[in-house]
């Protein structure tokens, strides 16, 4: 699996716990930064990470800004990306369940470290389930 991950100033240092947990799952991530805690917009990262989803580039993309929220927002206006704002362990599963989310997006003020990478883990390991129903709602996201 190809994973790429983004972040602003508010979440850097979530990032960075995040890229080595994936680094010890053996997981290929490739970091479109930032690389620091000067402050920074979301929108250049969270570009970056959409576009390189929405292009084939990754399987999945991780955003983090000091909620998510910005960063979601941005994702979603680049065509092919289903980003979600994820809090909890049961949203993290639905939203790939159900939704086919392919970036996750999370707050680096909100969460803690380890749910962080409860939520991550989670979302990289649960399939979209392909339901008709789910399908064609998925289907209507680029109509």
């Amino acid at each position: 699996m190809r994973v790429v991950i983004g972040a602003d100033h508010g979440g850097f240092e979530l990032k960075e716990k995040i890229v080595d947990f994936l680094k010890s799952k053996n997981i290929h991530v490739h970091d479109y930064g930032t690389h620091n805690t000067e402050s920074c917009d979301y929108n250049e990262p969270a570009k970056a990470v959409a576009k390189a989803v929405a292009e084939g580039e990754a399987d999945r993309g991780i955003l983090l800004c000091g909620t998510g929220v910005g960063m979601s927002i941005q994702a979603n206006k680049i065509k092919g990306v289903r980003a979600a704002n994820v809090n909890d362990a049961y949203t993290a599963k639905a939203t790939r369940l159900h939704n086919d989310s392919n970036v996750l997006t999370l707050g680096g003020r909100i969460l803690g470290d380890e749910l962080a990478k409860t939520l991550v883990d989670v979302w990289l390991h649960t399939e979209f389930s392909g339901e008709k129903r789910h399908q064609r709602r998925v289907n209507k996201f680029e109509e």
